[in-house]
């Protein structure tokens, strides 16, 4: 599990034995945000929820996500192709 950024106590992650469509993990504290990273043309959209993690964290990783997409959706190809 690369970590490929960490920021403000969040931490995003990419799994080798990932599946499409292009996503990261994104934890902070005992929770987990997926997040699917779009593409040049479409916004990283929220995928999924779990743990304990608050709401203003979720907009947070989500924001952190939309910041750094363009090097998020590289590493997503140079780990899965």
């Amino acid at each position: 599990m690369p970590k490929v950024l960490e920021k403000d106590g969040f931490r995003v992650v990419i799994y080798l034995s990932d599946h499409l469509p292009s996503h990261v993990h994104v934890w902070k504290g005992g929770g987990e945000v997926r997040i699917q990273l779009g593409s040049v043309h479409i916004a990283p959209s929220l995928m999924s929820v779990e743990g304990k993690i608050s709401s203003k964290d979720v907009a947070k990783a989500l924001s952190l996500v939309k910041e750094y997409q363009k090097a998020l959706l590289k590493e997503w190809r140079k780990l899965h192709g």
